[in-house]
């Protein structure tokens, strides 16, 4: 259970940034749709490794696969989720997690199929352009630094929560982390996808165990609710510096979005 959890972390972050990579609407949706069922998997397993007086972690050994083409992309992931299936349990979960793996390797073959539907992926080039905009290199520079950083925020936080919500018994905390996994998952995808319109996509550094084994929760949240103020002045400054005006708007929004998540971290307290 402990080498599957491991796996489906890593297919998680396959799909979800397989997603992020391609620019075909429809199929970047139908797998980032794939990529949120594959982690309810992952907290499934957890779930289910904590209630045979287990403990799981956050440890993880992958590449993320830096195809050309979509066919790359998703041959490559058609590989990983066929290297899963033996290491599914003979069980309700392992049944419910194959079936949901089988009809994603089905979506996956119809596309392939056609061969109309392979496009060049420019998510990998490091071109370092927004799309047909004239920012020059300090913007481009400030962005950048921005989607590392944050990037990695919002992946560390949805496995923090995770890992706490998965141990609080108190329905409050449940339903708060809840909704910040989720507020997380949408800045995340965000952050993906314009990072490969970058040319930039890369995966966040993997997690210290330090990290997400809280042992005083009140001073986390303290600790969070002022990493929280620091994204907001992060998002100020760059929606200042980027000449944009659709960029500008979308950072105005995630720093409004950031004062909300930092009412519902009060409520932990």
């Amino acid at each position: 259970m402990h080498r599957l959890y491991k796996q489906k972390h890593a297919l998680w972050l396959h799909i979800a940034f397989s997603s992020f990579a391609i620019t075909d609407e429809a199929i970047k949706t139908k797998l980032y749709d794939f990529s949120q069922i594959a982690f309810r998997h992952m907290k499934w397993l957890g779930n289910a490794i904590l209630d045979a007086g287990e403990d799981y972690n956050y440890d993880r050994e992958m590449a993320l696969h830096k195809g050309e083409t979509l066919f790359e992309i998703l041959i490559h992931l058609q590989t990983e989720i066929q290297n899963i299936q033996k290491e599914y349990p003979d069980t309700p979960l392992g049944a419910r997690m194959k079936t949901d793996d089988a009809y994603l390797l089905e979506y996956l073959a119809e596309i392939v199929r056609n061969p109309q539907n392979n496009e060049n992926v420019t998510a990998f080039n490091m071109q370092r352009k927004w799309h047909n905009k004239d920012l020059d290199q300090e913007q481009i520079d400030a962005l950048t630094l921005f989607l590392f950083e944050e990037s990695y925020k919002e992946y560390e936080l949805i496995l923090i929560y995770a890992y706490m919500q998965a141990r609080t018994k108190s329905a409050l905390h449940f339903n708060v982390f809840q909704d910040l996994i989720d507020e997380s998952h949408f800045h995340l995808k965000s952050f993906g996808n314009m990072m490969a319109e970058l040319g930039i996509l890369s995966l966040p550094r993997e997690l210290h165990a330090m990290t997400y084994i809280i042992k005083d929760l009140q001073q986390f949240v303290i600790d969070g609710i002022a990493e929280e103020e620091a994204a907001k002045v992060m998002c100020k400054e760059l929606s200042a510096a980027i000449k944009d005006e659709a960029l500008s708007q979308f950072f105005d929004f995630v720093n409004y979005q950031e004062s909300y998540h930092i009412e519902l971290m009060k409520k932990l307290l």
